[in-house]
């Protein structure tokens, strides 16, 4: 395993322990629905170095995998966003 694989791994795993039960709940709920809303943020727990995508009529990653923005709390999506920072770190200003 490389290190990428290594870290997409954990993040992921880091992402799922941050949900609560209700918003596992909640997720496991939407993944009875056939698609994403248009426009909707959403992280897709496969391809999690991708970092946040909005769904367009043609998305197409199988809701089993997705963790939808509006089945979590703000502050969860904000810790969520944290863990994402690993992929694309903030960029030092030049000069700084």
């Amino acid at each position: 395993m490389n290190d990428e694989t290594r870290t997409q791994y954990v993040t992921r795993e880091k992402i799922l322990m941050l949900l609560s039960d209700g918003e596992v709940a909640r997720v496991s709920n939407m993944e009875a629905k056939a698609h994403l809303l248009d426009g909707e943020e959403y992280l897709d727990l496969e391809e999690i170095e991708q970092g946040v995508r909005s769904a367009l009529g043609t998305t197409t990653a199988p809701m089993g995998r997705v963790l939808p923005r509006r089945a979590v709390h703000v502050g969860t999506w904000n810790k969520i966003l944290e863990q994402l920072a690993v992929f694309h770190p903030a960029k030092t200003p030049p000069g700084a």
